[in-house]
C-alpha cells in the first residue's frame, strides 16, 4: 500500500533533547509523535510511506519513509494529523481519494465552530469515539525502546503535563496527595511561554514539590523508570492518557481518575481509578500490590506501535474499499473537518 501520511511539525516531534524550564512549540507533542510512529511501523510492515511535512526533517526518516512536500497523486490513502492542512485536503478532494485523520482530542469540549466528525474520523479511545457518536476508535501505541523498565523504584511519585492544563490534569490533587503521605512529588512538563512555565516552578516550590520542566530522550525514561507510581488525578475528559502509557512501559503503576479514557487504559493489575482524595491514599498504600513486570507486559501487549499500526492498515483497507464500492469521498472532506483534527 501507497500511504500518504500529512503533519505541520517537524520530524521527529520528540528527538531526545529536554528543554527543561523552557518553552516548546508543542509542549506535549504526544498526536505528532504517534504519527511519526504510525510512518515507522507502516514502513516496517512493508508499505511505503510518504511523508508529508512542510519543514526539512530534523534527522534521518526511517527507511522506506519518504520526505516529500507536496503530494503528487499516487497514493492510495491519505491520513493527516494537525490543523494546517488545506492544501492537502484540497488535493485530495480534487482526486476524489480515500482519507482518514485521527481525532485525538474532545472536540465538543473546545467548542470548535462548524466542524463536525464524518465517518472518516479515527478516535484514540472507544469513550471519545461515543462521545462523538461513533464506534470507530484506535488505542495510541507506543514504541518500548524508548523506555527503560525497572523493578526498583524510588520514593517519589511523578506528575507530568504542559504546564498550562496542568491544573486541569489534577496538580493541586497530586500536591495533596505529597503531603499527606509525605513522599516526594516530581513534576515535569513544559509550556508555551515563560509566564506559565514560571507560575509553575512557583507553585512547585511553595507545595515542595521539585519541577524538572520538560524531559525527553533517556532523561524522561529515567525519570518514569524510577518513579513509585505516576499520578494522573486529571479532571479533564481525557482522550486517551499517553502518559499513563509510558509510565506503564517503564513498570511504574498508575493512580488516576475516573475521568474520560482512564478507565479503558488502566486495568486493576496495573494500576487504580479514584473518585476522591479518600481513593488517591486508599491507592498509595495498595501499591505494593502492583507487580512492575505485570504494567510492562501488559503495555507491550495493549498499546505497542506495532499493534497500533496494525490497527490503521484495517481500517485504511476498509476505507479503501468503501471508495472503490462507489463511496462519494470528495463530498465528506471539508475544511471545517480538518481544523477540527488535533492540537495537542
Amino acid at each position: 500500500m501507497r500511504i500518504l501520511l500529512s503533519s505541520e511539525h517537524r520530524y521527529p516531534a520528540l528527538n531526545g533533547v529536554s528543554f527543561g524550564p523552557h518553552p516548546k512549540e508543542f509542549p506535549s507533542g504526544s498526536g505528532h509523535h504517534l504519527h511519526d510512529l504510525l510512518a515507522k511501523g507502516l514502513a516496517e510492515a512493508g508499505h511505503e510511506v510518504l511523508y508529508c511535512l512542510s519543514r526539512a526533517p530534523e534527522r534521518p526518516l526511517p527507511p522506506g519513509v519518504t520526505w516529500i512536500t507536496e503530494p503528487d497523486s499516487s497514493f492510495d490513502i491519505f491520513h493527516h494529523v494537525g490543523v494546517s492542512c488545506e492544501d492537502v485536503i484540497e488535493f485530495v478532494r480534487s482526486h476524489g481519494k480515500p482519507w482518514v485523520t485521527t481525532c485525538h482530542v474532545d472536540r465538543r469540549s473546545q467548542r470548535a465552530p462548524g466542524w463536525q466528525p464524518g465517518s472518516n474520523w479515527i478516535f484514540v479511545s472507544k469513550m471519545l469515539a461515543a462521545s462523538h457518536n461513533s464506534d470507530r476508535y484506535i488505542h495510541n501505541g507506543l514504541d518500548p525502546s524508548n523506555y527503560v523498565y525497572s523493578a526498583a523504584k524510588q520514593d517519589y511519585f511523578l506528575f507530568m503535563s504542559a504546564v498550562e492544563r496542568a491544573l486541569q490534569k489534577g496538580l493541586e490533587t497530586a500536591f495533596e496527595i505529597s503531603r499527606r503521605t509525605g513522599i516526594r512529588l516530581v513534576v515535569a512538563g513544559t509550556g508555551q511561554a515563560y509566564p506559565a512555565i514560571r507560575e509553575m516552578e512557583r507553585a512547585c516550590q511553595e507545595n515542595g514539590a521539585e519541577y524538572v520542566g520538560d524531559v525527553q530522550g533517556a532523561e524522561k525514561a529515567e525519570v518514569f523508570a524510577g518513579a513509585k507510581a505516576f499520578l494522573f488525578p486529571t479532571r479533564l475528559n481525557e482522550a486517551f492518557g499517553l502518559v499513563m502509557v509510558e509510565a506503564l512501559l517503564s513498570g511504574t503503576p498508575v493512580i488516576a481518575s475516573g475521568k474520560g479514557a482512564c478507565p479503558e487504559v488502566i486495568d486493576p493489575s496495573v494500576g487504580f481509578i479514584c473518585q476522591d482524595l479518600d481513593d488517591y491514599l486508599a491507592a498509595v498504600d495498595r501499591l505494593g500490590e502492583i507487580r512492575p513486570e505485570t504494567c510492562r507486559s501488559y503495555a507491550m501487549e495493549r498499546f505497542h506501535y506495532q499493534r497500533m499500526t496494525a490497527d490503521y492498515v484495517r481500517e485504511y483497507e476498509s476505507e479503501i474499499a468503501a471508495c472503490g464500492a462507489g463511496g462519494d469521498v470528495s463530498a465528506s472532506i471539508s475544511l471545517a473537518a480538518c481544523h477540527g483534527a488535533n492540537r495537542v
